[in-house]
């Protein structure tokens, strides 16, 4: 990883950056650099939009920071690996921890499922996008993970592409070496499925074993929490077929 500036701030702005462009501060990022971080007219902070990179930005404004004026490029935008993270949600904040995490991790997108054991029904939606956008100022990460809305598991699996990995984590297969099922297989995009903590009904599992490209692993001899699993699993995709992968 390029060496990177962890002490400066960073903003969200869903505006245009370009050098010498105006952007106007919500009333939040506003109260953010001036009363918690007491930041003021003149001080430097980081913006990124997920489109146009990362940029140096000057704060404006006389009695609190109402503006920034973006000055120069300081690293160009870059892209996810097609990693879908699909899971079944979990309650407050676990899901904020799932979602925070497949954020780290470099999930492109999130898409909850529906399964017949989840034990939540409504997903918030607009707070899954605010943890996506926190864990990126947090990171340094430049491109923004899409959220979509929960759809049962059964649908989800209709409307995917055949052309598509489909990573299924199952407690109840085969203890297998999981890096050795995943290195050298070719893709095109993988979708990570996490199941709810009450594992797949025996329906869900035989319709999972019919997708057209599988590759059912178990995560190791313990049984892990769905907000662990998920973790691992990503850790595991990303360093054989995604952008940790080492490229000949």
């Amino acid at each position: 990883m390029p060496e990177y500036d962890f002490t400066a701030p960073r903003l969200f702005v869903d505006a245009p950056l370009q050098e010498g462009g105006a952007v106007a501060l919500e009333r939040q990022q506003s109260n953010y650099l001036g009363n918690v971080l007491r930041l003021g007219a003149g001080d430097h902070v980081l913006v990124f939009n997920g489109r146009d990179g990362e940029w140096q930005a000057a704060i404006g404004g006389r009695k609190r920071p109402d503006g920034l004026t973006i000055e120069q490029r300081t690293r160009p935008q870059d892209r996810l690996p097609d990693i879908a993270y699909v899971f079944a949600p979990l309650k407050h904040a676990r899901l904020d921890y799932i979602v925070q995490k497949a954020v780290e991790m470099g999930a492109a997108r999130l898409e909850p499922v529906l399964t017949r054991h989840t034990q939540v029904s409504r997903v918030n939606g607009e707070r899954m996008r605010a943890n996506v956008i926190e864990a990126a100022e947090q990171c340094g990460i430049l491109s923004l993970a899409e959220v979509r809305d929960p759809v049962p598991l059964e649908r989800f699996l209709g409307q995917r592409a055949a052309s598509r990995l489909l990573v299924f984590c199952d407690e109840a297969t085969d203890l297998a070496d999981p890096v050795q099922a995943l290195r050298d297989d070719m893709h095109a995009g993988i979708d990570v499925l996490i199941g709810p903590e009450g594992g797949f009904a025996a329906d869900e599992r035989e319709l999972l074993l019919r997708q057209p490209r599988v590759i059912r692993l178990a995560l190791g001899p313990r049984i892990l929490r769905a907000d662990t699993a998920g973790v691992a699993a990503l850790a595991l995709v990303q360093a054989t077929l995604g952008d940790w992968a080492a490229r000949g």
